[in-house]
């Protein structure tokens, strides 16, 4: 089946509408390419320490006190900047089975719900990561010595980016473009 054929079918619009270009585009494609390509060097970041740390415990027979609590504060930066950048990307879980059997006028204004929904969630991620940040602001990572604060930074970022790539979405469907995904 050819790819307009099966776009039509599910309800896909054109293959070829145009791409969303603009001044949010042109900042939010290299962030979240950023972003992505932090949270792949974060996991494999993740991996090392926690290997080093296995290797400490059964190999040398004396464990690092300090990697546990490192790889916990990169999985947070690892895991919510990767979100932001699915939301991006459109590859956040979805109910796209059930949007495909809509008509095309009903799909996008449930689109545009989703992602005013989205920001929402974005919002409030900012606002209770800045909150629970502040109210830690003098404690310290005991192994580690850097400030809680820094366990909710990546709640405030990533709400920041979700904000941002969810106004881009519906910047593009309210001019029937489409967001290109960063990593094509």
């Amino acid at each position: 089946m050819k790819e307009a054929e099966l776009a039509d079918e599910l309800h896909l619009g054109d293959p070829d509408e145009p791409p969303m270009t603009g001044l949010l585009t042109s900042i939010n494609a290299p962030v979240a390419r950023l972003g992505m390509f932090l949270s792949v060097g974060g996991l494999l970041v993740i991996v090392t320490i926690v290997f080093y740390q296995v290797f400490g415990r059964y190999v040398l027979n004396s464990s690092p006190t300090w990697t546990e609590s490192l790889a916990l504060v990169l999985v947070l930066y690892v895991t919510l900047i990767g979100a932001a950048v699915g939301v991006r990307d459109a590859g956040h879980i979805g109910m796209e089975s059930l949007l495909v059997l809509a008509p095309d006028k009903l799909r996008n204004r449930i689109e545009l719900l989703i992602h005013f929904l989205v920001m929402i969630f974005g919002a409030t991620m900012i606002y209770n990561g800045a909150l629970l940040g502040m109210s830690v602001w003098g404690y310290k990572i005991p192994n580690l010595g850097l400030y809680e604060t820094i366990r909710y930074a990546p709640l405030v970022i990533s709400g920041a980016l979700i904000i941002s790539f969810s106004i881009e979405h519906v910047m593009a469907l309210l001019q029937d473009k489409k967001v290109v995904p960063s990593w094509h």
